[in-house]
């Protein structure tokens, strides 16, 4: 992206407002302002700069400029070349994003994507374990933490609260040893949008909890801090290598899918529900701001119930 890609118009107060001045101050908005990750921010941006470089090939070098038809035309492109449908949807929500922030600070007059339709993100999930998968999961986690390495002993610690709260990695990793509280077997988390939640555990997680922080100190150095999870060299274990860690566990059950953190989330929640917990409590755990993300789970439920049925009755 040279000076062309959809440079923006000049906003209120003056000042440079090329592209990459534009895309800067955008991701401090996302961030500041809209309290998203920095892995939401790099996505919508990255988004948006894929939207102007596709207006700069048409020929639309001013922010201004862009219209409605650019940007289906640019989704329209996408779909030609077999982007997937969430995909799709998450680039038209970053462009909606964008251009809303755009207009509201003046660096265009319109909004023009008050009438761009996306597709709906399709109601499916990643695979899940079965229960008994997960149940296997954790026996090779314990096994491994038999050796006492520190790293097999947060590793099992890691998975047992992962399946047992149902957290993202990202709020994972960002937990401090002042946010459990082992007496009540609860987690202060702080999920999207810079809201805070309390998530529940139980007995197992509880168990491999404590003996993760009796080995925690041989790990502390001097960028530990509050950390609760460190890597082998003390500081804040990383979300890569909590999905190289679920994927290696799970190497050792052939049948099982080969999942990441977050289908251990999807994992935990689908249990909840075939348990017998109601959706306001899942969307509870889960952090989930509309119940519509949470009923998700329930066609999951329905469909193995229905998979039940056909396989054990004999008139199914």
């Amino acid at each position: 992206m040279t000076s062309g890609p959809a440079a923006a118009a000049e906003p209120t107060g003056g000042g440079p407002t090329g592209p990459d001045v534009v895309l800067a101050d955008f991701a401090r908005h996302l961030r500041s302002e809209r309290g998203r990750s920095e892995h939401t921010t790099r996505a919508y941006v990255s988004d948006v700069h894929h939207l102007l470089s596709f207006a700069a090939d048409r020929g639309v070098v001013e922010l201004r400029d862009l219209r409605l038809a650019d940007l289906r035309s640019w989704l329209g492109e996408q779909a030609d070349r077999g982007a997937a449908r969430s995909t799709i949807a998450r680039r038209a929500a970053a462009a909606r994003t964008f251009l809303k922030w755009a207009a509201r600070t003046r660096r265009i007059e319109s909004d023009p994507s008050l009438r761009l339709v996306a597709p709906r993100r399709g109601a499916t999930l990643p695979g899940v374990l079965k229960q008994g998968e997960a149940g296997a999961m954790l026996d090779v986690a314990a096994v491994r933490a038999d050796d006492e390495d520190p790293i097999h002993v947060r590793d099992r610690a890691m998975l047992e609260l992962l399946y047992a709260s149902g957290i993202r990695v990202g709020e994972l990793v960002a937990l401090d040893i002042d946010d459990l509280d082992l007496h009540e077997r609860v987690v202060r988390v702080m999920g999207k949008g810079a809201k805070e939640r309390i998530v529940p555990f139980g007995v197992p997680a509880a168990q491999s909890l404590k003996e993760w922080l009796v080995v925690r100190p041989h790990l502390v150095g001097a960028r530990s801090g509050p950390a609760l999870f460190l890597g082998r060299r003390g500081a804040r274990v990383d979300p890569r290598q909590v999905r190289s860690m679920v994927h290696d566990v799970l190497s050792h059950l052939p049948d099982a899918p080969d999942l990441g953190p977050h289908g251990l989330r999807h994992s935990a929640a689908t249990h909840l529900l075939e348990g017998g917990a109601d959706l306001r409590t899942v969307q509870e755990v889960l952090g989930h701001a509309s119940l519509a993300t949470t009923q998700i789970y329930t066609h999951v439920s329905v469909d193995r119930l229905r998979t039940s049925y056909q396989q054990a009755h004999p008139r199914a």
